[in-house]
């Protein structure tokens, strides 16, 4: 019957506006930005990025501040070496660990780079 307006399907009319814009459909009740299966997902570019920025900004910070504090080069050393154990060990609890093998083999590959030229900067 579709006449009944019981069974009618919703039109425009049902619509709810906000200016030009429709902020949610009357079959619905939601709005049509929103999407209902849509999950926030973590993915290990953002732990990545996160041990990267850690890393390039602490490392040379907590270099140059071990040595214009007086502590020795190799103190330094062994303190950027802890730092960059530190960064692995957030980066692995924030979610690395269940990451693919190749996310965590760039992410070590880039925590040795960076110590590296922390390390060289240290000796030279």
């Amino acid at each position: 019957m579709p006449d009944d307006p019981a069974r009618a399907e919703p039109g425009e009319e049902d619509d709810v506006m906000a200016g030009d814009r429709r902020i949610a459909r009357g079959d619905t009740a939601l709005p049509d930005w929103y999407a209902s299966d849509a999950a926030y997902r973590p993915i290990p570019i953002t732990w990545f990025a996160g041990a990267l920025v850690m890393q390039v900004i602490g490392q040379p910070a907590l270099a140059i501040g071990a040595v214009q504090i007086g502590f020795s080069r190799w103190f330094a050393i062994g303190l950027c070496l802890l730092a960059s154990g530190f960064v692995w060990h957030v980066t692995m609890e924030r979610g690395m660990a269940r990451a693919p093998r190749g996310w965590r083999i760039a992410t070590v590959t880039m925590l040795a780079f960076f110590l590296a030229i922390s390390v060289l900067g240290l000796l030279a």
